[in-house]
């Protein structure tokens, strides 16, 4: 299938909760299915920072559009240790949603999910997984989680991964090779306007910009930390959107490391146009991808951590820097070499506007969905035993070794 085939029938979505962050691809997935689609999702559990969006305590409401949003009771255990989670009302959201294929999350521990795929198959309808990869278990119940993704992944008929890197998981963890597809994260279109074009100079300090939600793992701290032992013709601007757990706490520290930070708090959809606009250079030093997609596509270099593997699609030598996650010297480093060549930046920002617009965009995040389906439907499970690799088709080439 291409971006402009619909999927021919109605398709179903399970989600544990719903970011916000995602309403744009499902609303575009919605429109490429004839039959409409129908989205389950839960609440986080407590203390998880998600942005998320429902009707639940705290959160605010926000459907997509075009779907047929559901959300359902999230029941967490043991979420001090491994955080199982059973959906009860799934299989009677199945019933009354009636679709022809289903996506789930490729979640082992969400204990409700073989129940939904069994659901599906007893109805001769496809299951498609989807995630981010499938990381060896370790410590206490590695064996019985083991089991549990086993049962689970060998209910899948085809499997979506972010990256190549979790293609490559998911072949490791014995899914056949031409039930894998690879859609990279992305949470904005392909760009309808060109980049902004901006001097070989900057006009006064360089502007830094980060996006994403105001966490622990994200490491902002590090990025204030990095900029302050930069020599004082390099320290940028910089400027910190979004909003999260640790925002005061990472106020007092700009107050004491780096005065120059500056916090927009939270923006959304076109209110993050200026930032971008006024940026030269994107930094993630954290967890997280999709940011980067987003700034790729307003035109703007990028530097980020090597943590979940989307990175590693996203971000090559003619467009930004991936640096160790945790290492304060070498993101000073590769932040004082980036900043030195203000023209080189320029064109790596060029660069990463054209792999936006030619490679990851919710277009082709979508084109790869109903290439999924349409494999699940035609082909189904190949053959106990066989261990094929990556075939034709799906999506964004083989995983790498």
């Amino acid at each position: 299938m291409t971006e402009h085939d619909l999927y021919p029938g109605r398709l179903a979505v399970q989600q544990r909760v719903l970011p916000s962050y995602r309403m744009p691809f499902f609303s575009a997935l919605a429109r490429s299915c004839a039959g409409g689609l129908a989205l389950y999702a839960g609440a986080p559990g407590r203390g998880e920072s998600i942005e998320a969006t429902g009707d639940f305590p705290g959160v605010n409401r926000g459907d997509p559009p075009g779907v047929n949003l559901v959300y359902g009771r999230n029941i967490y255990l043991f979420p001090w240790r491994i955080m199982l989670v059973w959906q009860p009302g799934l299989i009677r959201w199945l019933e009354a949603a009636q679709p022809e294929a289903l996506i789930v999350e490729a979640n082992p521990r969400n204990l409700s999910l073989p129940l939904a795929a069994a659901w599906m198959h007893a109805r001769r309808r496809p299951v498609v997984g989807w995630g981010l990869g499938a990381l060896a278990f370790t410590g206490l119940g590695a064996g019985l989680q083991e089991k549990q993704r086993q049962k689970l992944f060998q209910s899948f008929d085809a499997v979506i991964a972010y990256s190549a890197r979790g293609a490559q998981e998911f072949w490791a963890a014995g899914i056949h090779g031409n039930k894998i597809y690879i859609a990279p994260n992305a949470v904005s279109p392909r760009p309808a306007e060109p980049p902004p074009e901006k001097s070989e100079s900057y006009n006064g300090s360089p502007v830094v910009l980060f996006v994403g939600r105001l966490q622990k793992r994200k490491r902002v701290d590090l990025l204030m930390h990095a900029c302050a032992a930069l020599p004082e013709s390099l320290q940028p601007c910089l400027r910190i959107v979004g909003d999260g757990p640790v925002r005061e706490d990472l106020e007092r520290l700009a107050s004491r490391v780096y005065p120059k930070a500056q916090f927009a708090g939270p923006r959304h959809g076109t209110e993050l146009d200026p930032f971008y606009r006024e940026a030269d250079l994107f930094v993630l030093p954290g967890t997280g991808g999709l940011a980067i997609q987003q700034a790729m596509a307003n035109g703007l270099p990028v530097v980020v951590a090597e943590a979940d593997g989307t990175q590693e699609d996203l971000v090559r030598p003619e467009n930004g820097w991936c640096v160790s996650p945790g290492d304060v010297v070498e993101l000073t480093i590769t932040l004082a070499n980036a900043l030195s060549n203000p023209g080189r930046l320029r064109r790596m920002g060029k660069a990463s506007y054209e792999i936006a617009a030619a490679e990851i965009n919710l277009e082709r995040m979508v084109s790869v969905f109903l290439q999924a389906l349409e494999g699940a439907a035609l082909h189904g499970s190949p053959a106990k035993g066989e261990r094929e690799g990556i075939g034709e088709g799906t999506g964004h080439g083989p995983p790498r070794d």
